[in-house]
């Protein structure tokens, strides 16, 4: 047979998906663990099939001619998770960016599609796959056909021929609608006979063949019961058996020669996966490669000046734009490779000695009356903070312009802004300085050429970036938040964080020592040594000699990951220990060992770097070590922070925090006066929601009852739908979905906004924070599913989310002004999304007490009280 077609289940494959594996989204937010999941399978298939002819069927939707015969078909089925729903479309662009072919057909079923197609193959004499995980489709067995069937999630597939159904099944093909017809289906609300199961309704179809003929005979049948169902229930046997046969005949618009399949062009399909954040499947990609368009230009002649000797001549004019051109992205590593400096009359490059043996460089960068024009204020003023100079006059920051005009983008860099806004005489860094373990510092004369070129084009499109600001109402944004708050940044990190490497060390060995304590007890419950870090070895211990429920399987066995082990939690007292064994051993490795690695070892501090222009809302994120992520479950992560310490003798660290900001932005917003009022009068907003979703009385509130009543008022914030809630809480959906209805119902104001604020972001294609930060929703308005309401969920948690961010960057400017003016020695040192600390001496803190607060309560004026909470000690542990 040259010819191989191959039909796949679409619904039957993306539901097994979905539920196979656990809620993934990517940097957009959109679900894709179904389609995940999906996309997997299918380039096994591609593998092993190697199909010449290929399609997945979809069911069309509800309502099928099946109804006519039986209006309570599939009544039983629970609704499609929106989380699910969403990922269809998703799919089907997946589909088309493979070239596979995909039908659907109103009325139909994608059984219906597929057993039409499969009788096509067979007449045709083709060999014909059809993969599901619905064994209604074993009907379609043949000669030809084969029905392969997903058993536990996705890898683990049996395939069925005549004589594998023989075997195992003890019928044939054919019998399949026969045993449907009397065993019924609980999946599709089929009935059947009640009371006749798998076991009964075989020993009758191996003994009469049919359905018909065991109504023929039904006299003979032994037990009366039997009898009885039988008689009793006739013509529910055969209305299940019409609703089970598949219509091999269905009125399709499309046939087998439709389906053709050469392959698809890696390129199409790298480019989906890279936008799903599907980066691991790149590496199975095995299509033809589309060639890459040679995109590069001639750039013309550019006039600038290598400098020797820095004369005061060259910063006669207003304005001046400066590059510091550093090659790593951790610019308190790298060293300075160069300067360019563009003044509008001339371009100069000026190499790094001569610059920093300069006293006029350094009077010209420490003058606040000269305007500089930089790329990024913040990496400036560390790198030259290093060299012992405090630049000041910055009055220009291009990275933070392009952030708030662009917050969507993921490069920022000066070429790149330079092609976003028509000014392409300048190559990117990759093309001057190569990438990776590749990258050098070229030539001193390619060097400064290229240095100039970005230097020159700072200084070009500055006027221009400043207008489209305006235009958006967000210039006071940059001026008087984001370039002020980068100053302060920059002091922060190159201040850092003091460490105490000796009890850091401690702490490693103390973990240490109780890995291998847990590590003795689960070999002691498993009965044998093995590698607690190998899934190989693990898995056979758990699933076959401890023969614990098996969950889930991959390619190479079965599957260990959290996600399983944590549904298995209750079922061996194994578990427990597996699950602190690895949480404690990424405390080791990441934070422990992580942490020691990036400690300066002169200075005992960690200099972590914030990310001003990375988040879609405006919060900061911190990297070179996040320090904004030390776990804080586990008592052994919360110690981590007991290593951070004040920078000197008899200081403290103080550490400040909002409380509930979000939602106190929330109730502001939304002017839902129940909200409002909780707020004023200082009710804990948690248990008001309790009392109010679960209609008790404060004093009948329980820890679980508040626990819960949280993650609604926080879910909702993010447009949790009842799946979402359901899978956080650990209860059914119909139990999420009364909690979200009643505090809809408690809070109306709140639904107002969310319906308003999707409205108004379809009418203008953004939302705003309070300080008129953008997030641009193009999706909004999207005909795909998925997209739209992933849109809609931002537009509502985006003001929310972002005008917090605001708040607190606002609170960091007023307060680090406040200590200025009343010249303290307390210094801010890290911010970790709501909390702000510092360290400060000991006879600062009474002072500490009462500005603090003050400060970040009146930032700025809501309809609800801020309400910051503050501890101090003699480390980050013993502050909070």
């Amino acid at each position: 047979m040259s010819n191989k077609l191959v039909l796949i289940d679409g619904n039957s494959i993306i539901y097994r998906a979905f539920f196979a594996l656990p809620l993934l989204n990517n940097d957009k937010g959109v679900y894709t663990n179904a389609v995940y999941g999906f996309t997997t399978m299918l380039l096994k298939i591609l593998e092993d099939e190697k199909p010449t002819h290929m399609l997945v069927a979809f069911d069309a939707g509800k309502t099928t001619f099946r109804h006519e015969t039986y209006k309570e078909y599939k009544g039983g089925r629970q609704k499609t998770p929106p989380e699910l729903s969403e990922q269809f479309p998703v799919l089907k662009e997946v589909l088309d960016a493979f070239q596979i072919a995909h039908y659907q057909l109103d009325q139909y079923e994608a059984d219906d599609i597929i057993g039409t197609l499969s009788k096509q193959g067979k007449n045709n004499k083709w060999d014909v796959t059809v993969i599901s995980g619905d064994k209604d489709l074993l009907q379609l067995v043949s000669d030809e056909v084969t029905v392969s069937l997903t058993k536990k999630g996705l890898s683990d597939v049996e395939s069925y021929t005549p004589s594998f159904m023989k075997e195992k099944m003890e019928i044939n093909p054919d019998q399949i609608i026969d045993l449907k017809a009397l065993m019924g289906d609980s999946s599709d609300n089929i009935p059947g006979v009640p009371g006749v199961g798998q076991k009964t309704a075989t020993k009758l179809i191996k003994q009469y063949h049919t359905l018909e003929n065991v109504y023929e005979h039904v006299d003979e049948v032994s037990g009366k019961k039997l009898k009885e169902k039988l008689v009793d229930h006739k013509s529910e046997a055969f209305m299940s058996k019409e609703l089970v046969t598949i219509n091999c005949d269905s009125p399709i618009k499309i046939s087998t020669d439709d389906l053709t399949y050469e392959g698809y062009q890696q390129s199409d399909v790298s480019g989906i996966f890279k936008d799903l954040g599907f980066l691991s499947l790149l590496t199975r990609l095995t299509g033809d490669s589309a060639e890459e368009n040679d995109n590069s230009q001639g750039l013309s002649e550019i006039n600038y000046t290598i400098l020797n000797e820095v004369t005061e001549e060259i910063f006669t004019e207003k304005n001046a734009a400066l590059v510091v051109e550093m090659l790593k992205e951790n610019y308190h590593q790298a060293p300075i490779e160069g300067f360019g400096l563009v003044n509008g009359s001339n371009a100069y490059f000026i190499p790094t000695g001569v610059a920093l043996n300069s006293k006029v460089f350094k009077e010209w960068a420490e003058d606040i009356t000269k305007s500089k024009i930089v790329f990024d204020a913040k990496k400036t003023l560390v790198a030259l903070l290093n060299e012992g100079i405090h630049i000041k006059g910055i009055s220009f920051d291009m990275l933070l312009t392009s952030y708030l005009l662009n917050p969507s983008e993921n490069n920022h860099d000066i070429p790149a802004i330079g092609h976003r806004t028509g000014e392409t005489d300048v190559s990117f860094d990759e093309e001057v300085y190569g990438k990776g373990a590749k990258m050098k510092v070229p030539e001193q004369d390619v060097l400064a050429e290229h240095v100039v070129r970005k230097t020159n084009l700072l200084f070009n499109v500055k006027d221009k970036m400043e207008e489209q600001l305006k235009a958006n109402e967000q210039f006071e944004l940059l001026k008087e938040l984001e370039m002020p708050l980068a100053l302060i940044l920059g002091e922060m990190e190159h201040t850092g964080v003091q460490v105490d490497i000796e009890r850091l060390e401690a702490m490693g060995v103390s973990l240490k020592e109780r890995l291998k304590n847990i590590e003795k007890e689960v070999h002691e419950l498993a009965g044998e040594e093995f590698n607690l870090n190998s899934p190989k070895q693990l898995g056979p211990i758990l699933f076959e000699k401890l023969e614990l429920p098996v969950i889930k399987k991959t390619k190479t066995g079965y599957s260990t990951a959290a996600d399983v082990l944590e549904q298995l939690e209750s079922e061996h007292e194994i578990i427990p220990k597996l699950l602190l064994y690895r949480q404690l051993g990424k405390l080791q490795s990441t934070y422990i060992e992580g942490l020691l690695k990036v400690v300066d070892r002169d200075s005992n501090k960690i200099h972590t770097r914030f990310n001003q222009a990375l988040t879609q809302t405006g919060r900061l994120s911190s990297i070179d070590p996040n320090l904004q992520n030390i776990p804080i479950r586990l008592e052994e992560g919360r110690k981590i922070r007991q290593a951070f310490i004040p920078a000197k003798e008899d200081w403290i660290m103080f550490a400040a925090d909002y409380s509930q900001i979000e939602l106190r932005v929330l109730a502001h917003i939304a002017k839902d006066e129940k909200l409002v009022a909780a707020f004023k009068n200082d009710i804990d907003i948690h248990t008001q929601t309790a009392m109010d979703v679960f209609h008790v009385e404060k004093d009948d509130v329980t820890s679980n009852m508040r626990r819960q009543a949280k993650a609604v008022n926080f879910g909702i914030v993010y447009g949790i739908s009842d799946y979402g809630l359901s899978q956080s809480l650990g209860i059914t959906r119909k139990e999420a979905k009364q909690f979200i209805e009643r505090y809809f119902e408690s809070y109306p104001g709140v639904r107002k906004y969310m319906d308003e604020i999707v409205q108004e972001a379809k009418h203008q294609g953004y939302v705003t924070t309070f300080m008129m930060r953008r997030r641009y929703l193009p999706e909004i308005t999207s005909r795909n599913f998925n997209l739209r309401s992933f849109a809609e969920r931002t537009a509502m948690n985006t003001p929310i989310q972002g005008s917090a961010a605001d708040i607190i960057k606002k609170a960091m400017i007023d307060l680090y002004q406040k200590l200025m003016d009343d010249k303290l020695e307390a210094r801010i040192i890290l911010q970790v999304h709501d909390e702000l600390i510092i360290e400060a001496p000991k006879s600062e803190i009474e002072k500490l007490k009462e500005i603090v607060p003050a400060i970040m309560e009146n930032t700025i004026e809501l309809s609800v009280p801020l309400k910051v909470d503050y501890e101090y000690g003699d480390s980050w542990f013993d502050a909070k």
